[in-house]
């Protein structure tokens, strides 16, 4: 056997395991988010100004560990198969799933590239801090041109309906343009930093795992 072909089956046994790595690495946060979803807390329970239909969950948290370990794309993955474990239990015929995963996948998206080039704890909370900003402002265009439209075709939830239930908790709704500004924004700057700020303190004991699985599945490692 040629110096050659040891070098090219090397290669491809270290590729399996990176492989292996990170689809094992992806299904045990998936499962770990979707509990972590299934348990919503809803924004009365906590006397929040936002309507239930707004239900806050953490279960960005083990996505966004997942985004550190493994990259922003694997993170988006990890956002997907969180959503799809969550579906039979939809109660909103798979709009608040592809919502879920619309606007958490921008914040993981931006909090995983960010993280790659500093990946420290200062970098961890730029990322997050700047990811819940961008979350804050596309929650706009999002939930004016896709969520909203999807509750109102799949469900018949009418935005006058959407903005009465918002209204009858938070009094600076008036219109969609109020419904936007004082009910999405908000609520997603309060997820992110809440979320943020929990990973953080997580990030500390962790990291060490984090950048080693990362220098593992991206054949930094020794395996």
């Amino acid at each position: 056997m040629t110096e050659t072909n040891v070098t090219i089956k090397a290669d491809s046994r270290a590729s399996r395991r990176i492989t292996i790595r990170r689809i094992t690495s992806c299904a045990i946060l998936s499962a770990m988010a979707a509990i972590l979803m299934y348990l919503e807390i809803k924004p009365s329970l906590v006397f929040l100004p936002f309507p239930d239909f707004l239900a806050f969950d953490f279960s960005e948290i083990p996505v966004l560990i997942g985004t550190f370990a493994l990259g922003p794309v694997w993170g988006v993955v990890i956002e997907l198969l969180k959503n799809l474990l969550h579906l039979p239990a939809t109660g909103t015929m798979g709009v608040g799933e592809l919502s879920n995963f619309i606007t958490g996948s921008i914040f993981v998206l931006t909090a995983g590239l960010i993280y790659n080039k500093i990946r420290t704890k200062k970098g961890a909370a730029i990322s997050m801090a700047v990811a819940t900003v961008i979350l804050a402002a596309t929650s706009v265009p999002v939930n004016a041109f896709i969520n909203l439209p999807f509750y109102e075709a799949a469900m018949g939830f009418t935005l006058e309906t959407v903005i009465g239930i918002s209204a009858a908790v938070n009094p600076l709704v008036k219109d969609k343009v109020s419904l936007l500004l004082a009910v999405f924004v908000p609520f997603n700057l309060l997820k992110g930093t809440v979320v943020g700020i929990v990973t953080f303190f997580v990030y500390k004991p962790i990291s060490k795992i984090i950048n080693k699985t990362y220098d593992q599945t991206h054949g930094k490692g020794k395996g």
